[in-house]
């Protein structure tokens, strides 16, 4: 059996006159395409903030500026029971496009999807990309200063030995 791993990640809703901006993507554990939030892992010395900008940016060529905690999901997928996702999910709107960047590798296309022509299309990659879009409709926001990250610096020496 392989050890159980907490993965870190973020995702950015981003709505524009009702429409969502997806990825479709290529995913391990899909013969299909699927649809999800611009999404991906935390790395390392990076923020929340910054990775949700980063991977928004590197998977659909739009800058953002994020405006809100949406909310905190956990997944375990059926597929892949020794691994957890613990998402942090961001409202956000664009500040600029860029029509013509090249987006991460396993990603077909940046798209606009309305919550219905996500639902009614069956391919999202997670309950999680439903779920956010929701809590977005419902109007679930809260305050970036509820999230405290304390900041990464190689320098710092441990207290432990003292």
């Amino acid at each position: 059996m392989t050890a159980w791993a907490a993965h870190v990640t973020v995702a950015t809703v981003v709505e524009k006159n009702g429409k969502f901006l997806f990825v479709e993507e290529h995913s391990e554990g899909f013969t299909h395409p699927v649809f999800n939030q611009p999404a991906g892992h935390v790395e390392a010395g990076e923020t929340l903030v910054e990775a949700a900008i980063r991977e928004t940016r590197e998977e659909t060529g739009h800058d953002i500026q994020i405006d809100h905690l949406l909310g905190i999901y956990t997944y375990t997928p059926p597929m892949f029971p020794d691994r957890t996702y613990f998402r942090f999910c961001f409202l956000a709107h664009i500040v600029e496009e860029h029509p013509h960047a090249k987006l991460d590798t396993g990603i077909i296309q940046a798209t606009w999807l309305s919550f219905d022509e996500l639902q009614n299309s069956g391919r999202a990659r997670s309950p999680l990309v439903i779920q956010a879009i929701q809590d977005s409709l419902t109007g679930h926001k809260y305050p970036l200063s509820m999230i405290h990250e304390h900041p990464f610096s190689p320098n710092l020496t441990s207290n432990l030995d003292a």
